[in-house]
């Protein structure tokens, strides 16, 4: 991705955002709709600070509170109670047009009757940039986000994937400090979404500008972000990178929420891992020969993935997952037969009481 202009230039590279104050500092937020005894805790007291020139992801399922974030970072919703700062500037009461935000919607929003160009330039409009400046800043967006050759066409004559960019383009026109993304990829199918995803990531280390993109797909968190806040009834149960909320899981909703998990508790888990209460990835669990096994029991379900099978396994207690490489000529184990499970004993997590 490529652009001409020096407009462009004009934003912060990585090496520069990384000396600014945090972008985006959230000091115990929440978020009340209603009162009395049907009042909706959507946030409550989130604390947050995301770094300058960070791709941070609030990752949660629908109704977590992060879109509620989201919305009140953007000016959309205002905080019930305590404060939002965007680049040390407190803006908890400010409206969205007098905050350095811009925000991609996942349905675009795009102007149906105005061409791929107008749209794009649209802001500008808005802010009476003459015809021929925005006409050419339009252009030199399109040809970032690998549009070049549509800008005379009509939104209704271009893919989802490239709606998708145009919205993109027309977010990023203004030169936003923070880019808000809500959920922009879940009308996309797979591997459509797949390749935004990497296209997402090179554009943001481009442009050096932070990015808080809200989702609640997991392998589109761990795949895209410097960092990963996870979202739970109005609250943020971990904020780590991907690796840290993968591998370590502050709680047991983080640890059935990122990726399978094995999530043993009481008996079972102290007599398998020594621990009240353990999480343990599925990956990490092979099947071998009875010497030296962790656990022995019968498969009950066998399931087929493409690149692996998962093999669930009783193990009087418990189903324990193991996730097996798929490789051709070794069929996995049929249902009904024995099975013997090992693992590493650093491969287990334990958990909070």
């Amino acid at each position: 991705m490529r652009a001409g202009g020096d407009w462009l230039a004009a934003w912060p590279c990585p090496a520069a955002v990384a000396r600014m104050t945090a972008a985006v500092e959230l000091d115990q937020v929440s978020c009340v709709f209603g009162s009395g005894p049907g009042a909706v805790r959507a946030v409550d007291g989130v604390d947050l600070a995301i770094d300058a020139g960070e791709f941070f992801t609030l990752l949660g399922p629908s109704g977590s509170g992060k879109t509620t974030c989201l919305r009140m970072i953007g000016g959309f919703t205002l905080p019930t109670a305590g404060r939002i700062r965007i680049g040390g500037a407190d803006v908890t009461a400010a409206p969205p047009y007098a905050r350095p935000v811009n925000t991609v919607f996942q349905d675009y929003a795009l102007f149906p009757h105005m061409s791929i160009r107008d749209n794009v330039a649209y802001p500008l409009m808005v802010r009476k940039v003459g015809k021929a400046e925005r006409a050419r800043r339009a252009d030199e967006l399109l040809a970032l986000v690998q549009l070049p050759g549509v800008a005379d066409r009509r939104p209704a004559q271009l893919s989802g994937g490239q709606r998708q960019r145009v919205a993109l383009a027309r977010a990023l026109i203004g030169q936003p400090q923070v880019l808000l993304l809500d959920e922009p990829l879940g009308a996309l199918d797979l591997k459509l979404r797949e390749q935004m995803q990497s296209e997402l990531k090179a554009l943001q280390r481009r442009l050096g500008i932070t990015f808080l993109f809200i989702t609640h797909d997991q392998h589109e968190a761990l795949s895209m972000s410097d960092r990963i806040g996870v979202f739970n009834a109005g609250r943020l149960e971990q904020v780590g990178t991907p690796q840290a909320v993968y591998d370590t899981p502050a709680t047991r909703f983080v640890a059935h929420f990122v990726g399978a998990a094995n999530v043993l508790e009481g008996e079972i888990a102290r007599r398998l891992t020594g621990h009240a209460a353990a999480m343990l990835r599925p990956e990490r669990i092979r099947l071998g020969e009875s010497r030296d096994a962790r656990a022995a029991g019968t498969v009950a379900e066998v399931q087929y993935f493409g690149a692996f099978t998962r093999v669930k396994v009783d193990v009087g207690g418990a189903l324990l997952q193991a996730d097996l490489p798929t490789s051709p000529g070794h069929a996995p184990p049929p249902a009904g037969s024995e099975a013997h499970l090992h693992w590493d004993g650093r491969a287990v997590h334990a958990l909070a009481g």
